[in-house]
């Protein structure tokens, strides 16, 4: 592993500057990026404001904002002092703000003025200090109001300890309230170098950034891995809706790209799958494995040209991807890359990348990770994937029993999610264990696998499936809007034929799924859910609101 791994942020930073000066390192799409001198100066300026703001080693501030460079000037400059950085998800509403505000106790907090206007219904007990994260200037103290200048330098200097509480990670959890997750500094540089164990990277490389900075996935393998190794990193002003995200993908042409499985499936279901439906020659041909596959390759290869023709990592993580969008993705040649974690682990506990992926697996651990599946069922091999390693959290902020729960007295860290693994050391992840399903007989019910295949059936957008008074249900979001395409013209009212004909798609649904399933995955209650479900940061459905 790479001597960095032993080392803190203060002895990396002003080694990667130096080395990488001239490169550029972090910007907005179509505007002028900082090279990593004109970042290390911009660190620097950050301490030296922070010292004139009073904050302390062992301080807490917070971040709360999209990401942008200013994010990245903020978070290293508080790594090498040794301050424990809060990043808040942006999409955390005024209440979960104050909650994570309130619970690690921040003093300061950097904001982006488009998130300002959700401090109005916050009531932070420890918070003093409101900075704009835009332009560093200050929105509300009670102490003196420094200004930030830049071209400054710390006057002191900083040996943070690698093994203590650096990063503090609220997760958004799909399974109620969220948790301050403790991590070191050692957890995360470790991290980033068991991450450039399963794909390598070089300075000459770009990646465009689009999931949430304060999110660990994207924390470590889109910030640091690039940072670490001199390469570029650009980002959106605007969210990643397709009028803005496919003019950057043609002029960034990025070598890397980390996304969840909701991104990519939805490009499959949205794009590629009605052009092929659109003809009747091609739906024909969808059917047979040779020419699907020839469909495929050449869907894949004008995909690859929508992404900029050089992208060589198509990071997929945060949740499964969905079978049948993976097996377009393997038949199309398209470089995808899968990964496993938990913010827990800093995040990534085992991978492949694209020359290596296997279908429906998410790969071997990572070095220096051991990985176990915690007793295992006699017949399937399936369990609780247990993990222990450098990259494993401290704990739980303030949570003593959580964490006694969670990490054992030998130092493994129990996932919470089943796994199995196959004769190659392949992992393969079969759901969360909190989500299994246990059938009147004690029969294991997967609701992940149950989902993928409605999720398949035409016009459905996403959907899941629980037990509620004993009955196995089905909660089915459709897309309503084009329902309403193919009723267009009818003369009756139109809002009585679209509710007519998802009713009918529900009872066609139900019976497809129950043909394809065992007798004891069968749906017994399919019901329609007229909205979009709520969804975490990885855009995994907060399955507990539904129960």
């Amino acid at each position: 592993m790479h001597t960095y791994a032993s080392k803190t942020f203060s002895e990396i930073i002003p080694d990667i500057v130096k080395k990488y000066a001239g490169n550029r390192a972090v910007g907005f799409f179509e505007e002028d990026h900082l090279t990593y001198e004109e970042l290390g100066r911009e660190i620097e300026s950050m301490q030296a404001f922070l010292e004139d703001l009073g904050v302390q080693p062992g301080d807490k501030v917070a971040i709360y904002s999209q990401n942008m460079p200013n994010w990245v000037v903020v978070y290293f400059a508080l790594q090498c002092m040794g301050v424990v950085a809060v990043p808040i998800l942006p999409d955390f509403n005024s209440h979960e703000l104050e909650n994570v505000l309130n619970h690690s106790g921040a003093g300061v907090l950097f904001i982006s003025e488009s998130l300002t206007y959700r401090l109005d219904d916050v009531e932070p007990e420890s918070l003093d200090t409101v900075i704009s994260l835009n332009d560093f200037s200050i929105i509300s103290t009670s102490k003196k109001r420094p200004v930030y200048r830049q071209n400054r330098k710390p006057s002191k200097t900083y040996s943070p300890d690698a093994d203590k509480l650096s990063i503090l990670i609220y997760t958004s959890g799909t399974t109620g309230g969220s948790k301050g997750v403790m991590l070191s500094q050692k957890n995360v540089i470790v991290n980033t170098f068991q991450s450039a164990g399963v794909q390598e990277i070089n300075e000459k490389e770009r990646f465009l950034s689009v999931l949430p900075l304060s999110h660990s996935y994207e924390n470590t393998i889109g910030l640091l891995l690039p940072m670490f190794h001199g390469a570029c990193v650009t980002y959106l002003r605007k969210p990643p809706t397709s009028s803005v995200l496919l003019p950057a993908l043609k002029k960034i042409r990025p070598h890397f790209m980390l996304t969840v499985p909701m991104i990519i499936e939805k490009v499959y279901r949205n794009s590629v799958l009605p052009q092929i439906e659109s003809k009747a020659v091609t739906r024909v041909l969808h059917k047979f494995f040779l020419t699907r596959k020839l469909l495929y390759r050449i869907a894949g290869k004008k995909l690859y040209q929508t992404f900029g023709g050089r992208l060589k990592f198509f990071g997929i993580g945060g949740a499964k991807l969905d079978g049948v969008v993976e097996r377009f993705l393997r038949e199309a040649k398209f470089p995808y890359a899968i990964g496993y974690g938990l913010t827990e682990t800093s995040p990534l506990l085992a991978g492949s990348n694209p020359s290596n992926t296997w279908f429906q697996a998410i790969g071997p651990a990572v070095e220096q990770c051991q990985l176990k599946i915690n007793d295992p069922d006699p017949v399937t091999g399936e369990g609780e994937v247990w993990a222990k390693g450098p990259n494993i959290m401290l704990g739980y902020y303030k949570n003593p029993e959580e964490t006694k729960a969670k990490l054992t007295e030998d130092g493994w860290f129990k996932t919470g999610d089943l796994g199995v693994f196959d004769k190659k050391g392949r992992l393969y992840h079969k759901g969360r264990l909190k989500n299994l399903i246990v059938g009147a007989n004690g029969e294991n019910i997967y609701p992940e696998e149950i989902e993928s295949l409605i999720n398949n059936f035409h016009h459905v957008v996403e959907s899941i499936v629980i037990k509620k008074k004993g009955k196995l249900v089905a909660l089915v979001h459709f897309n309503r809007e084009e329902v309403e395409e193919r009723v267009r013209g009818m003369t009756e009212g139109i809002t009585h034929r679209v509710d007519q004909m998802l009713d009918e798609l529900a009872a066609e649904l139900q019976q497809h799924i129950n043909k394809r399933v065992n007798k004891y995955s069968r749906i017994q209650l399919l019901v329609v859910h007229p909205d979009p479900f709520q969804k975490t940061a990885t855009k995994k459905i907060k399955r507990y609101l539904y129960g």
